[in-house]
């Protein structure tokens, strides 16, 4: 793929033969906080992201010449040696090197994003959003102040955080059609 300055991507991978890529909380906030050390140094905003016990999701706007391709390589090449190394391990963790789609309409986008954070409740890991503490939802609606969102982003979206967070109730009793955003989605199910 070749990645694009202003483009938006969705990046995403599973654990090997579908198994975990996080095997306690302390690994998702293992590497939570490398995204968030090495986000600075990088030119890129994530907009939405969902790390799920054997996947992950991110919705990634490059922002220049530099290819998101290259963080995501680097964040997550450290976090297998980190694993591999606490769980006596040696080998691949994912399937392969990240996938990505470019996101190459402005009206997937916020649908992508509810995609990203619903994932959770549609994998039966809790039963509203605001209960899974490894996406960004809970900045989008304005309930914690991390720094892995973009909020200019949100409001360019949105006059508010409540809005969304109504819009994310809309999509939730709708059964969450993806017919329109299926080509940006990952392959199969986790």
């Amino acid at each position: 793929m070749i990645y694009t300055k202003g483009g938006f991507y969705h990046i995403y991978n599973r654990g090997y033969n579908k198994e975990l890529i996080f095997f306690s909380e302390h690994d998702y906030h293992y590497l939570l906080n490398k995204i968030e050390i090495n986000k600075e140094r990088e030119k890129f905003n994530i907009i939405a992201y969902c790390l799920m016990p054997n996947h992950y999701h991110f919705l990634i706007q490059q922002k220049s010449e530099l290819p998101v391709s290259n963080w995501i390589s680097f964040i997550f090449n450290g976090y297998v040696q980190s694993i591999n190394k606490q769980q006596n391990r040696s080998g691949t963790l994912f399937e392969g090197r990240a996938k990505s789609k470019q996101i190459d309409k402005e009206k997937y986008l916020i649908r992508l994003v509810l995609y990203i954070h619903f994932n959770p409740v549609s994998a039966g890991l809790v039963s509203k959003p605001e209960e899974w503490e490894y996406s960004n939802y809970l900045e989008w609606i304005g309930k914690r102040n991390g720094k892995l969102v973009d909020k200019d982003f949100i409001f360019d979206h949105f006059r508010s955080c409540k809005e969304y967070e109504e819009l994310m109730k809309v999509y939730s009793q709708e059964k969450q059609n993806l017919d329109d955003i299926s080509n940006y989605l990952i392959d199969d199910k986790c």
